[in-house]
This record gives structure tokens, sequence and C-alpha cells, in this order.
């Protein structure tokens, strides 16, 4: 891995354990569906984690087509946002996450959230997982970069 990856990811890896929520967006029939959605990241960041509820339009969309993208951002809703603020768009396909894996990523989710057990435990919730494709970073306003996973 060179340096610039290494620092890419550690940005990256900073935002995800610093920020609560990310932008959910699905594909719908006629025009894309955004939702926000309470999110966790997998250490090496080749997954994120969220919980929806199985009878929800952003479960049934990705059942449907399951490419989405996941917007996280550090900002702080100020003018110095247009200086500082970062935007990482994280973008892959999304599924329910599967019986081998469900314990060691549930406990992930938890830990970020704990606050969430109930919601998470319910027999209609589902633990949904992004296996990320692509990260695009967008800092100082207009500067984008691009990590393929």
């Amino acid at each position: 891995m060179h340096e610039h990856e290494k620092e890419i990811e550690d940005l990256i890896g900073s935002i995800m354990a610093a920020e609560l929520l990310a932008v959910l967006a699905t594909k719908a029939p006629e025009y894309p569906y955004t939702n926000l959605v309470a999110f966790a990241a997998t250490e090496d960041l080749k997954r994120l984690l969220f919980v929806t509820t199985r009878s929800t339009r952003k479960y049934l969309y990705l059942i449907s087509d399951n490419r989405a993208s996941l917007l996280i951002d550090n900002r702080s809703n100020s003018f110095i946002d247009f200086r500082d603020a970062v935007a990482i768009n994280a973008t892959g396909r999304v599924r329910e996450a599967d019986r081998e894996n469900y314990s060691r990523l549930g406990d992930i989710y938890l830990r970020k959230h704990p606050y969430l057990r109930g919601f998470f435990s319910s027999d209609s919730s589902a633990l949904m997982c992004m296996d990320v494709e692509k990260y695009i970073i967008v800092r100082d306003f207009q500067n984008v970069v691009e990590l393929d996973m």
C-alpha cells in the first residue's frame, strides 16, 4: 500500500469512527431514494453496516436492486465547512448479513450504537451489510480522491 493510500484509509477510518449517521441512497422505481441510517464500519473498512426494518421502502428497494451508496461527512454546519469538511461516498452492494458473520457484525454495530439494541434485536429488523467497492472522498471543497476496495 502506498503512503497516500494509507493516509486516505486513515482519514476514512477516523471519520467512520466519529460519525454516527450516514445518508443511504437507494434506487426507487422512478427516482433515487435517501434515508438517514445509523451505521458502523468494519475495521478493514470493507463493510458498512446498518439496521432497518424489513417493511421499509429502503429494504424493499435494496432487495430489488442491491446497488447503493452511503454518504458520511464531518460537517459542522458552519461556513468553515467549505474549507474543512470531508465527505465520503461509499459505493457498493448491500445484502442482509449472513448467518456465519451475523454475530461478529452485530457486535461491531452494537459497540457503536448500544442504545439501538432493542431495534437491532427486533424480529422485524435486518442487519444490512454493504460490501464497499469504492470510496470517493471530497475534501477542501473540491479535491476528489477515489479508493478502490
